[in-house]
């Protein structure tokens, strides 16, 4: 049987693997740090293939860099033995929900996530730290407060007298934040893109600290080609006029696709007709009834086959043939399409003879004269109508007693981020959850159209400051903020929706970062007794449900996929959709309990090395699967 290796997707050996396939000759061997031979890349032979001319060190050339960039592509490709908890207590609905809130630093969760949800996730919306001075700073496993920073910079001694001039500050705290916050953000985007399906897209709110680095960062992985636009969101309704230069209003939302040319059009709708086209898609399909007499620009007479067709800026399947005569419709028609307009105006439209169908047999609508010459020539997208920083609030206090943070997105501009990219069957991640609005908005928009979009939150339990509102309503860390508020906008969502959303999904699994439930089986000569041969690999405080997640992680099944357990020969057997993984970690586990599992013929079975009652059950493990489930992919932990 085969082992499973409980750690996360090693990227450097599949990138290896991947140059072995186009450049073989460029693959040789070595000898590893732990003696043993291992793949590696012949790189003076893969720049021959790649060019004549190899850039040497030193020479003059356009890159983007800064203190320890090697370093954290480094850390985006070095897999992690971490693993996740579940937390039942803390959940909503566990055994049904297919949402999932999970605690830990982004960049560990991430790698955990990578090799399960590679190219599965539709949507990234991330509001990360603005990097302003007055928030928190992510170092690899660890969050450096602003004081913290501020004692190794050397901006204070020991005892907190200030050794910079603080005409000084400023410089020395920029250069250091910069090089602090991309060392952050690099290696968590590097892993995000793994991802995102090939229509993927990310959607990263920032503000003017850190705009520029952000879209570099971005060109260099997403691709400078996969750039769609820098959107404009306007967060206060009024100016401050207690701002030092200019009052800023704006807040900015970086928009990337894994691949532009998969990446279907987006629509933002505001209140504005013009802004509504700024960024091109059609409205979700309907299915619509057009009257006879429509005009037709396909000659005088003749028909229009029925079936789909698609043109620049819409799809359209006419349910029946079109007969025209003298350049209109004689016969009414049945349309499902996607409009580029408000479905609103369609009937008027239709009313004042504006639509008609093009030689393209596509629908399309005439602009007059007087719509041209008043229509402005929209470059960019001003989100006006998608709340703001006192909306954001005023949201927040509807379901707490108290404002426990200063910055909070509105749902409304979530909500229709999230609806722009109109697919309701989709997976919507955010890693840096804060209050959990995009949780919030993915239940909202689920209850007004019935999709089926799932949620995955992740944040870092940051501790709450002992003296704020959130720490003395009981709220130790930020997390359990988050958790709340989900709890309590699922049940708002619900009863703002009625009988329509009876079936909402408004629960979540709570998921823990932990080390992994593995005991190091690592021993030095000195240390090796012969009792260890039979010590437990698994870590004693560690529960059946915590390896059933490891397991699922390490063959690749979602977290929220279904989980039953059921008694089989007197041992508790986990089965996970369905028979797709059966897993028992009991202990004494005989012949009759495989025998009554290998009947059910699981695509995969896993168990504990430690479970087999006796020596012939190991025996007879693989005889017994090979008789009733040959098919059956068995793995033991």
């Amino acid at each position: 049987m085969e082992k499973l290796k409980m750690q996360s997707h090693d990227v450097t050996g599949s990138n290896t693997q991947k140059i072995a396939q186009l450049f073989p000759n460029c693959v040789t061997e070595r000898l590893g740090k732990d003696g043993k031979p291992e793949l590696a890349i012949d790189f003076e032979k893969l720049q021959a293939e790649l060019s004549n001319e190899v850039i040497t060190e030193g020479e003059e050339r356009y890159q983007f860099t800064w203190p320890d960039k090697r370093a954290a592509v480094r850390l985006a490709n070095t897999p992690t033995t971490m693993t996740l908890r579940p937390c039942r207590e803390e959940s909503v609905n566990f055994d049904n929900t297919q949402n999932l809130y999970i605690e830990g630093d982004n960049l560990d969760v991430l790698k955990v996530l990578r090799e399960t949800y590679l190219g599965k996730v539709k949507m990234i919306y991330i509001d990360p730290p603005y990097n302003t001075g007055n928030d928190f700073v992510y170092n690899d496993d660890f969050v450096q407060g602003k004081d913290d920073f501020e004692q190794s910079s050397g901006l204070f001694d020991e005892e907190g007298n200030q050794t910079i001039d603080p005409m000084q500050r400023n410089t020395e705290s920029n250069g250091r934040f910069h090089t602090d916050w991309l060392n952050m953000i690099y290696p968590r985007l590097k892993v995000a893109r793994d991802l995102l399906t090939e229509d993927g897209v990310i959607f990263m709110s920032i503000d003017e600290n850190e705009i520029t680095n952000i879209r570099k960062v971005c060109d260099e992985i997403f691709g400078s080609q996969n750039f769609i636009d820098t959107l404009h969101w306007k967060k206060k309704k009024q100016p401050s006029f207690l701002a030092r230069h200019t009052a800023k209003m704006m807040e900015y939302i970086v928009v990337y696709a894994k691949s532009k040319w998969e990446l279907e059009k987006l629509s933002i709708e505001t209140l504005s007709d013009a802004t509504k086209k700024v960024i091109n898609i059609s409205n979700p399909e309907c299915l619509r009834h057009f009257k006879s007499g429509v005009r037709v620009k396909l000659g005088e007479n003749g028909i229009i086959k029925k079936g789909r067709y698609r043109i620049k800026t819409m799809d359209v399947e006419y349910l029946s043939d079109i007969e025209f005569v003298n350049g209109y419709s004689t016969t009414p028609a049945d349309v499902i399409a996607r409009f580029s307009v408000s479905q609103n105006n369609i009937d008027k439209y239709i009313d004042e003879d504006l639509l008609f169908i093009t030689a393209n047999y596509g629908l399309r609508r005439d602009v007059s004269e007087e719509e041209k010459s008043n229509r402005k020539s929209i470059t960019d997208l001003l989100l006006s109508e998608y709340g703001d920083n006192q909306d954001s609030d005023k949201e927040f206090l509807e379901l707490f007693d108290s404002k426990y943070f200063d910055y909070t997105k509105p749902i409304a501009l979530v909500y229709n981020l999230i609806k722009s990219n109109y697919t309701q069957e989709q997976i919507i991640l955010d890693f840096f959850s804060g209050s959990a609005t995009t949780a919030h908005a993915v239940m909202k928009l689920n209850a007004e159209d019935g999709g089926n979009r799932k949620f995955i939150m992740i944040q870092l339990p940051e501790k709450t400051d002992e003296k704020s509102e959130a720490y003395k309503a009981g709220y130790k860390n930020i997390c359990e903020i988050g958790k709340e508020r989900i709890r309590r906008a699922g049940k708002k969502v619900k009863e703002d929706a009625g009988l329509s959303a009876q079936n909402l999904d408004t629960g979540f699994r709570v998921l823990k970062l932990d080390s992994s439930n593995m005991e190091d089986v690592y021993y030095t000569p000195q240390e090796f007794e012969l009792q260890s041969l039979f010590n437990e690999n698994v870590k004693v405080d560690r529960t059946n449900e915590d390896l059933l997640f490891q397991v699922m992680l390490d063959l690749g099944i979602e977290l929220s996929a279904n989980i039953e357990s059921k008694q089989i020969a007197g041992k508790n057997v986990h089965f996970v959709d369905d028979n797709y993984l059966v897993a028992c970690f009991d202990r004494d586990v005989n012949e009759l309990t495989i025998t009554e599992i290998a009947k059910l013929q699981p695509i995969y079975f896993v168990m504990r090395d430690a479970s087999a009652a006796h020596d012939n059950v190991i025996d007879n493990f693989e005889q017994i699967f090979k008789h009733y489930s040959p098919d059956t992919n068995c793995r033991i932990i």
